[in-house]
């Protein structure tokens, strides 16, 4: 048996459908097998993958699948629907001492047990999983199960190993053999449908040395990998399959023994606690602002003499400045083109995933949303640079419509395209064809930046935005600033409260990119999201206020960067999680996690950005146009 067996994500492919009634979303479609009794002889094929003299054809994966490098494999576990098989031979290998590529080989597969690497398979879109108890007498079910254990040379069982009282023996890898699978499957006999449909497929992982290949017996003594090589050795992988029928689960239903064993709910609840408390805070904070001090404020100088305002400090004080073209405007006109468009394509993809269109039944799915969307709303990135850069006096609009449509995905694809180089140089399965980047380009140049062309056009078409105050011709000198209404520590203090609010959030997001662990939980992430919309929009207008109260009129890259710095916390997080969650080891590897990684803090940086300055934006142009300037 090849050693990509071992590590690949095994698939046993489905290749059975037949036309049912009734209504599914988008991927979700159930897949109806014969029942080898002969009732539903209508089907058309009753085995899970092509019989031995049929040529294999490789699984197709979307878009997204192949961005998240999730490569679908056919196996060598045969199989046919409702057959009952018991110890059955699935190939063998041999490691000889003299051969240095079988050193090596073994080598590779030691290692892959010291740092619990995982196989994943799925059969009919379900994952294989191994359940077993844990704290409280629960149970889990974990969509991946190892390829085998260690106990060290002091005698401890590490990771699986602690599973069995037989692994026991010192400075020996247990390398798990043999499987035992238990497809579940629910039957149907109505005018609706007939057939038998696959509602939950199990396994136990077990370590069987076996003698004699040609007449196996799944019972015995443990396969044992010594940590020196000093014999040839010889592993044999069998596995057995059992069958059986329930009504009791439900193929709509069939993803709720994995997802309820995750024990995760209490803790999404306590962070849509804390989330809330914070922006309860913020919320009490603004509103006493605006109703108090903001009504107190706008009565006081719309009473008084413009003379006696003159003596006056405060807000009013900087209305001739407040609307200042700001230093690199064309820049911060950029930012804001590209944080409107992952904002509108966030919430449509979570909303998405809200109403199930994104399940993770459906693979890739949620990736392949995210960057299609991503391409189609260049209109909206190119109109509001184009309205923001008018409305600075920019006159470059070339310049700004290409930087729009290039400066940010350029970045983000130059980052991936070196990571993908790092995968190609590995020799990683997980590796974007050239032709998949090629599309991908195709999808950029072809679509996006034409449409980010469009949409500048209708924007600078527009007339420039009017500002409830005239700006005057010299600028305003700044009084001195305490320590608090300087630009840095109000930054950084600004981006402290939004991260409060996703960080545990954020801990099941990174595991399900860098763990493997299945995310579900998208009615969470979406009300996570409009918390941190309002608490991101809160903590700038709130921060905002005291700067401009402090006489200091450079609100709009402050508001920006306010909420933006989110970012920066974000990034601190990842740091902390790779050192103390994550077993990576190896320069490729760190490099591929931090690569990646910059690419999350980008795109954030920019979506927190955006949301902090167009609730500045809205909130400066609000208070101006109440009071009254001669």
């Amino acid at each position: 048996m090849k050693l990509l067996y071992l590590w690949a994500r095994l698939a046993c492919s489905l290749f059975a459908t037949i036309p049912v009634s009734g209504f599914y979303l988008p991927g979700l479609a159930p897949v109806s097998f014969c029942e080898e009794d002969g009732k539903t002889s209508d089907c058309q094929v009753t085995h899970l993958s092509d019989v031995d003299n049929e040529e294999e054809k490789r699984p197709s994966e979307n878009l997204g699948q192949v961005l998240f490098g999730e490569r679908i494999e056919t196996s060598p576990y045969k199989f046919k629907f409702g057959k009952d098989v018991s110890c059955q031979k699935v190939c063998s290998k041999s490691y000889a001492t003299s051969n240095q590529e079988d050193k090596a080989k073994l080598d590779f597969l030691k290692r892959g047990m010291e740092l619990n690497y995982q196989h994943h398979w799925i059969v009919d879109n379900m994952p294989v999983t191994w359940c077993y108890q844990v704290e409280d007498g629960q149970q889990y079910c974990n969509p991946g199960f190892p390829i085998g254990c260690l106990v060290t040379h002091e005698g401890r069982p590490k990771d699986a190993c602690i599973i069995n009282a037989k692994f026991n023996k010192k400075s020996t890898y247990y390398l798990f053999n043999h499987v035992d699978i238990t497809i579940t499957y629910h039957s149907g006999d109505n005018e609706n449908w007939r057939g038998a449909r696959l509602v939950a497929a199990r396994l136990e992982p077990q370590s069987i040395k076996h003698g004699d290949e040609n007449s196996l017996s799944c019972e015995g003594s443990p396969m044992e990998i010594p940590v020196d090589f000093s014999t040839d050795l010889k592993v044999t992988y069998s596995y057995s399959i059992k069958f059986e029928s329930t009504n009791a689960i439900r193929w709509a239903s069939r993803w709720d023994y994995i997802l309820v064993s995750m024990p995760h709910s209490n803790i999404q609840w306590f962070s849509i606690m804390n989330s809330l408390v914070i922006v309860l805070f913020l919320s009490g904070m603004v509103a006493m602002i605006m109703l108090r001090t903001l009504h107190k404020d706008i009565a006081r100088y719309n009473q008084v003499d413009q003379e006696d305002a003159q003596e006056e400090s405060g807000w009013k004080q900087v209305h001739g400045d407040v609307f200042r073209p700001p230093p690199n405007g064309m820049l911060l006109a950029v930012f804001l083109g590209q944080g409107a468009q992952i904002f509108i394509m966030t919430f449509i993809t979570l909303f998405l995933a809200c109403l199930g269109f994104l399940s993770p039944a459906n693979r890739g799915a949620l990736m392949t949303c995210a960057v299609v969307l991503w391409v189609l709303l260049g209109t909206p990135a190119g109109y509001v640079s184009a309205r923001i850069y008018k409305s600075f006096g920019g006159e470059k609009w070339k310049t700004n419509v290409f930087l729009t449509a290039l400066l940010c995905p350029g970045i983000v694809f130059a980052d991936f395209f070196l990571m993908n180089l790092i995968l190609w140089v590995e020799g990683s399965s997980a590796a974007i064809p050239f032709g998949t980047l090629l599309a991908i380009l195709a999808l950029w140049f072809g679509i996006s930046v034409p449409l980010t062309f469009v949409g500048a056009f209708f924007g600078f078409k527009k007339p420039v935005m009017e500002h409830p105050v005239r700006t005057n011709q010299i600028p305003r000198q700044i009084p001195e600033q305490s320590f608090f209404t300087r630009p840095v520590p109000g930054i950084v203090m600004g981006g402290i409260l939004p991260f409060g609010c996703i960080f545990i959030q954020l801990f099941f997001i990174l595991n399900s990119i860098w763990s493997h662990q299945m995310y579900y939980m998208f009615g969470f992430l979406f009300l996570v999201f409009i918390i941190l919309l309002i608490t991101c929009s809160e903590a700038t207008i709130l921060l905002c206020y005291f700067h401009l109260c402090a006489e200091d009129y450079h609100w709009w890259w402050r508001s920006f960067l306010t909420s933006g710095f989110t970012a920066v916390y974000l990034l601190i997080y990842a740091v902390h999680y790779f050192f103390s969650k994550l077993q990576i080891q190896g320069a490729a590897s760190t490099i591929l996690y931090f690569g990646y990684t910059m690419i999350m803090v980008l795109i954030f940086f920019l979506f927190t950005g955006t949301i902090g300055f167009f609730a500045c934006f809205w909130f400066v142009n609000k208070i101006y146009s109440v009071v009254k300037v001669d």
